[in-house]
């Protein structure tokens, strides 16, 4: 039976431990004992950027938001999508997430950080959510386990009232908001729908049809709609 050979351990900023493993020539991180994530299973967060950022493809030039880093998938995915012109803004709250994605002998996200159309900030998406700037014609967040936060307890504002009104009012007219969460979540939803998104819930498993079931919940802001403030998130 093959090993798992523990590689490097990070504290996220509520003192969660989250632990690199390699097993079997695939990476996983665990995060209080539990797998978070894995290069072996990965379906749901390619398609988070799929739905997001499927209407970007002949956009001359999108500028795109992905909250969480992760193992790099839905940053991979993008790129398969999005033009030469696209703008990538990655944020990832983990310092050393961001160096085991980087590290060349891991190979795990070496290239697609190496893109030129990817800006990378170790901080908190929610920081950026406030501050938009231009605006994003789509927004990819899996910061968390989804609406229920497992690693960072602040993650939560992301996901209640506020916090989505916030990732509204960083998208452009027209633009898309999707939220990767571990569960299928009517209540989260309906949060959504208050809002004034228009909601689709997306069904999927970790890993073709095997592997635990997934939702994406991808939220569509009106082409009509005006501008929003921003409310502020707690940090």
């Amino acid at each position: 039976m093959k090993r798992f050979e523990r590689l490097d351990e990070a504290t996220a900023p509520d003192g969660t431990r989250l632990v690199l493993f390699r097993h079997d020539g695939a990476y996983l991180i665990h995060v209080n004992g539990l797998e978070l994530m894995s290069t072996r299973r990965h379906q749901s967060e390619d398609l988070l950027a799929e739905v997001a950022c499927a209407p970007l493809t002949d956009v001359p030039a999108p500028r795109v938001l992905i909250g969480g880093l992760g193992l790099g998938f839905t940053l991979r995915a993008a790129l398969r999508l999005l033009p030469p012109g696209a703008d990538v803004v990655v944020a990832e709250l983990v310092e050393s997430v961001i160096r085991w994605n980087a590290d060349p002998d891991l190979a795990i996200s070496t290239e697609a950080l190496r893109d030129a159309r990817v800006r990378l900030v170790h901080g908190d998406v929610a920081a950026l959510l406030a501050a938009p700037a231009e605006g994003y014609d789509a927004i990819m967040l899996d910061v968390d386990n989804g609406a229920e936060a497992l690693t960072t307890a602040a993650n939560a504002a992301l996901y209640d009232d506020a916090g989505i009104r916030a990732a509204i009012a960083a998208l452009r007219p027209g633009g898309r908001v999707a939220y990767w969460s571990a569960t299928l979540d009517p209540a989260f939803a309906r949060a959504m729908r208050r809002a004034g998104l228009e909601v689709e819930e997306i069904a999927t498993r970790a890993h073709g049809g095997k592997g635990a079931h997934h939702a994406i919940y991808l939220g569509r802001r009106s082409a009509g709609a005006g501008a929003l403030t921003s409310p502020a998130l707690p940090r």
